[in-house]
């Protein structure tokens, strides 16, 4: 989940009953961090002082509205901040998660790779710490990116299964890919043949023209939210930017991966989805190139002003029709940009391709294939990961069982609790605004600047 902190964000008010609140409701609190000064700097006045004064009284949009669930009121207040969007679980309905390994960092938390023995299938859950959603002023966009994804269901992107909230966590959980992300291949190999970049331009062009359709934008296209399946072809993750607009509607936050956001985005706007297909072009042009046409810069300044002065010279490797392509996505003005689906699929590129997604799906990415078994995959699929990810894990919940193991497999089988399944990051690293081209690695991080 990225981090949306912008213009765009509408302010959260507590939804609390005096007569519900917990005892001792704020020692749990004060454990997560909520309750230090420090934290509650960072806080919205309403929930700072939902916080700090547990009698606030019920609001009277609770008490006007029959059709409001009642539980959303009865609970403490720190639990009703995120109904609807993420139920409360006292008891855990997967009692039988085990933990198998740690996938990647999340923006807030660590995702991980779990197994539910029972019915003996593998996903993938992202957890997020509550105190750092509020911390960080991201309430509404976490509640969004569920939103939007129970709204979309399509070939090529990324299912949400389910979610949930316990006392200091919030738990997302979607299908495990189990080959990983399109940048480790891309890392592997260097570039990809025009042939492979079709495939992978026609079936992300399908998942942004469904997106549009409903007025979304994912505002984090890249290589790294780019997950594919056994057979090597994507699925669309990761809507932690995502936004519904309008029709005629525009957007202003900065958000996104800096090298990859059109020109209008790090200018601060105002944007529509024709953001996505500049973001679409980036991705495309380093997938052939094997290198991304600007490096990035340490400010969305700097970038912007490499962005508005720079051409991008294709290679003379490159077929016409994907000139033409490229040129068209990477065009500055938003306007004359190629911004939807059928003037995209009209590309000569795309010549004797079909859009169907089942066809599109039906042969393998060979390339793909051979490099799931490259000795160094592994390796590469770390990025930015500690060689033991669980040390600074908190392990507070775990006081009735046995220490984890270090072999990154701790297994949960006996938890009650959904607190119990999932180990949380402890002190996992904040989010940066650019990625080094200077020997550091090239670490899965989104930011929004205000």
């Amino acid at each position: 989940m990225g981090a949306n902190i912008g213009k765009d964000n509408k302010k959260q008010g507590p939804s609390v009953d005096s007569r519900s609140t917990l005892p001792g409701w704020q020692v749990l609190l004060s454990i997560t961090g909520v309750l230090r000064n420090r934290h509650l700097g960072a806080l919205s006045h309403p929930t700072r002082r939902m916080l700090q004064d547990k009698q606030t009284p019920i609001p009277e949009s609770l008490l006007l509205d029959p059709e409001r669930p009642r539980m959303e009121w009865t609970l403490p207040g720190f639990i009703s901040l995120f109904l609807p969007e993420f139920p409360h679980r006292s008891l855990a309905g997967q009692v039988n998660l085990q933990i198998l390994e740690l996938i990647a960092k999340g923006s807030f938390g660590p995702i991980l790779k779990v197994k539910d023995c029972t019915e003996e299938k593998i996903y993938a859950v992202k957890v997020i710490p509550k105190s750092e959603i509020l911390k960080q002023g991201v309430l509404e966009q976490s509640k969004e990116e569920v939103i939007i994804q129970r709204q979309v269901r399509h070939p090529f992107l990324h299912n949400l299964l389910d979610c949930w909230q316990t006392h200091r966590h919030l738990f997302i959980m979607c299908d495990y890919c189990s080959t990983g992300d399109l940048y480790t291949y891309w890392t592997l190999n260097g570039r990809f043949k025009e042939a492979e970049v079709r495939v992978y331009a026609a079936e992300l062009g399908c998942a942004l023209g469904f997106l549009h359709d409903f007025g979304i934008m994912h505002r984090d296209v890249k290589m790294e939210n780019v997950l594919l399946t056994d057979q090597g072809h994507l699925r669309l993750a990761d809507f932690g930017l995502s936004r519904r607009l309008e029709r005629g509607g525009r957007a202003y936050t900065i958000c996104g991966t800096i090298q990859y956001m059109a020109p209008e985005v790090l200018g601060g706007g105002p944007y529509n989805h024709a953001a996505d297909w500049w973001s679409l072009g980036i991705l495309l042009y380093a997938l052939a190139t094997g290198k991304f046409p600007i490096a990035p810069e340490p400010n969305h300044d700097m970038m912007l002003e490499r962005v508005q002065r720079g051409s991008y010279s294709m290679p003379a490797t490159f077929s016409p029709a994907l000139c033409l392509l490229l040129t068209d996505l990477l065009c500055k003005s938003p306007c004359q940009r190629l911004h939807c689906l059928e003037r995209f699929k009209m590309q000569r590129f795309f010549f004797g391709t079909s859009f169907d997604s089942q066809l599109l799906q039906k042969t393998p990415i060979e390339l793909i294939l051979e490099l799931k078994n490259h000795p160094d995959r592994p390796e590469k699929a770390r990025r930015g990961m500690d060689d033991d990810p669980f040390k600074n894990f908190d392990y507070d919940f775990f006081s009735s069982l046995s220490s984890p193991t270090t072999d990154l497999s701790p297994t949960l089988v006996n938890a009650t609790e959904p607190s119990q399944l999932l180990v949380t990051a402890g002190s996992c690293e904040s989010m940066h605004l650019w990625h080094s081209h200077n020997g550091l690695p090239h670490t899965e991080r989104s930011v929004a600047i205000v």
